[in-house]
């Protein structure tokens, strides 16, 4: 502001007069002219005194003019670098927003997803945890089938369908494994982009409050003061092209592996599927074998009772066959006895008496007729006895294998069927 121009006060001098004991009045003024100035010099002095101080009242006149009018110009050049740079902040404010929300979005879907992602390894987990149970039971079930006996100790239909469920599990405990290995790796890569996107998030949302602070800053403000050393350029600074590409690829990448993740767990849930419904078809296959076969066993022990009895009751009528042999035999004893003893008293007739008469003849017959009967008897009595022996052994060998037939049913019915009664449902191998 310019201040109104006024006159000084007049100061009023009094000249003191040359009076008293040490005046100079009276005394000769030869010598003082030279020390004087005329008196055109003394109005020129004056003049030039007068022409000097109104060249520096207009000189000043129109400094204050230009100062008033550089002091404006000034005023609004700052106004309006002032609101610009507020203007620039408030944008940069709003880009530094989308960003932000854009940072804080993606966040939250890899936080999302990492959740999802954890339930299914989870469920992984538990379907390997699940497979201990079938894997144990098909070991049991081929560990038990060993303590067979011969010659039912084959590789049947139920044996192969057992080594098929045994490779089977092994083969999803492996897949299982290294689906478990590929979520794991995928978790940390998700946790990994989470980070780096919270730190992007985290130097946006300083920024932002850097910049609302500045934005906010006013002439008025009392907590402003110089800053020479500011007002420079960082080397370290992005660019404005770097600095959208940054928060850009973060999030690009950021997506990638929430996508990754996303078909993860899409391929976990199909692995669980399959995995679990191969498991129960395969030991519903192993069942059906296990039925087929005890239906075998069956109707072979029934078909080796059935013989059996066929052959003890031979064993009865070929013992009785044995007894009335031998009956018949020991009832030949006697005949043979009358036959020879009549031989023998007739060897004693005297002289001409002892002739070769037609009673000799028939005697003599009668002993070889009863003789050759009694081999035969005795032939037949040791083929008899042979074929008992023979019945025996064959109902000993029945007997043996209707043993064998038991114990076969018994391991494949009572122990190994009973024991897959414990196989997990689909859910429980599909990890719920």
């Amino acid at each position: 502001q310019s201040v109104p121009v006024s006159e000084l006060p007049r100061k009023v001098c009094e000249v003191a007069l040359n009076t008293g004991p040490d005046s100079s009045s009276g005394l000769t003024t030869s010598g003082f002219r030279t020390a004087k100035y005329l008196t055109h010099e003394w109005h020129q002095s004056n003049s030039d005194l007068y022409n000097k101080a109104s060249a520096g009242c207009d000189w000043g006149e129109c400094n204050r003019a230009e100062s008033k009018e550089l002091s404006a110009h000034a005023a609004a050049t700052a106004q309006r670098a002032q609101q610009s740079s507020t203007a620039a902040l408030g944008q940069r404010l709003q880009d530094i927003h989308f960003w932000k929300s854009e940072l804080q979005r993606q966040i939250e879907d890899l936080d999302a997803e990492t959740s999802l992602l954890a339930a299914q390894k989870l469920r992984l987990e538990r379907a390997l945890d699940a497979t201990a149970v079938p894997y144990a039971i098909a070991t049991d079930n081929l560990q038990c089938r060993e303590r067979r006996q011969s010659p039912d100790l084959v590789n049947d239909e139920v044996e192969q369908e057992l080594l098929k469920e045994a490779e089977l599990i092994r083969n999803v405990q492996e897949l299982l494994k290294r689906t478990l290995s590929q979520a794991a790796n995928q978790m940390r890569l998700n946790r990994d982009h989470k980070e780096i996107c919270e730190m992007d998030w985290s130097d946006k949302v300083e920024t932002y409050n850097i910049d609302d602070k500045c934005g906010r800053y006013s002439n008025e403000s009392t907590n402003i003061q110089f800053h020479p050393s500011s007002v420079k350029y960082e080397e370290s600074a992005s660019t404005p092209e770097t600095w959208p590409k940054f928060s850009h690829d973060n999030i690009y990448r950021a997506e990638r592996e929430k996508l990754a993740s996303i078909n993860l767990r899409a391929l976990i849930d199909s692995i669980l599927h399959d995995v679990s419904e191969d498991l129960r078809r395969q030991c519903a296959a192993v069942n059906e074998a296990f039925v087929r076969r005890c239906e075998e066993l069956d109707d072979a022990k029934h078909n080796l009772e059935h013989h059996l009895k066929n052959v003890l009751k031979a064993i009865g009528n070929q013992e009785a066959n044995i007894a009335a042999l031998k009956k018949a035999i020991k009832d030949k004893e006697a005949p043979m006895k009358v036959a020879q003893t009549r031989l023998y008293d007739r060897s004693f007739r005297p002289n001409v008496e002892l002739c070769r008469d037609e009673a000799q003849f028939r005697l003599i017959s009668e002993v070889e007729e009863l003789t050759e009967t009694i081999e035969s008897l005795k032939r037949k009595l040791l083929e008899s006895e042979q074929s008992l022996k023979n019945l025996e052994d064959t109902r000993m060998d029945l007997e043996k294998e209707i043993a064998v037939k038991t114990n076969s049913i018994f391991i494949d019915r009572q122990k190994c069927m009973a024991h897959r009664m414990h196989y997990p449902v689909v859910l429980k191998l599909a990890g719920y």
